[in-house]
């Protein structure tokens, strides 16, 4: 599914949002959709997402990288983590800047190509920047754009994600499919569980085994786990068996 996204842009934002939010919490703060994550664990982990992904754009790495070891330079006052995640979405830019989106490069997912880390990058400073809001008892309010972009990033690139969601390896089945549809947006996208594995398939006029309604947000929020699919604001039909596989087994 092609998009308008900015991703690069896109990143500067969610990362200024999530400063914005957290900056005058408590950084004890737990974190229940990250069990045992305070909302220090959070900024902390995705800054290093964001220095680590922005020091393999600057290598142009062509194989799987042996080590994951990045320079951090966390700051040593908790106080001072806001500020060090608003500088790590600057040493991201500086990556971007430096670097053609469409140079080839290794990458886990689908698209082996240097944009597919920008892309990775975002949704993975979205979803915890609507992970602190969680926290703090916020409504996230998440761009209609860029949750439809997000739950393609997600169900195309979850194929290939077995290395760290093992769990993925079990989404199997004799030729079963779950439709996923955003009730707000033109999104639509058809996952088939095969005997070998599972992937998307275009989404043709076949009725689906099962079928998962939402927003584009809520979609999204679901997917990645931080919403139950038993919420008002969800629609489910058909093989609730089949769903209950799927969400047991894609958690990301």
């Amino acid at each position: 599914m092609s998009t308008a996204v900015d991703h690069r842009a896109a990143v500067a934002a969610e990362t200024a949002h999530l400063v914005r939010t957290v900056r005058s919490a408590d950084p004890a703060a737990p974190v229940p959709s990250c069990p045992g994550w305070t909302l220090t664990d959070l900024i902390r982990h995705t800054g290093s997402v964001q220095r680590m992904f922005a020091t393999l754009l600057r290598q142009r790495i062509q194989q799987r990288p042996t080590s994951r070891d990045v320079d951090l330079q966390l700051p040593a006052d908790l106080a001072d983590y806001p500020d060090w995640l608003a500088e790590s979405a600057a040493v991201a830019a500086e990556s971007f800047a430096a670097t053609d989106p469409n140079a080839p490069m290794w990458a886990w997912g689908a698209d082996q190509h240097a944009r597919f880390w920008a892309r990775r990058m975002l949704f993975e400073t979205l979803v915890h920047r609507a992970d602190a809001e969680l926290a703090l008892g916020l409504r996230p309010d998440i761009d209609r754009a860029l949750a439809v972009d997000g739950v393609d990033e997600f169900l195309v690139n979850l194929p290939f994600a077995a290395v760290f969601a093992p769990g993925t390896a079990q989404l199997r089945g004799p030729d079963r499919t779950i439709r996923f549809t955003c009730t707000d947006a033109d999104g639509d996208w058809l996952v088939r569980l095969r005997p070998d594995g599972f992937g998307l398939d275009p989404a043709g006029s076949d009725r689906p085994d099962a079928t998962v309604e939402a927003t584009a947000a809520d979609l999204l929020l679901l997917l990645y786990g931080r919403l139950d699919r038993t919420a008002d604001t969800v629609r489910t039909d058909g093989d609730q068996e089949l769903l209950a596989h799927w969400f047991t087994h894609s958690a990301f």
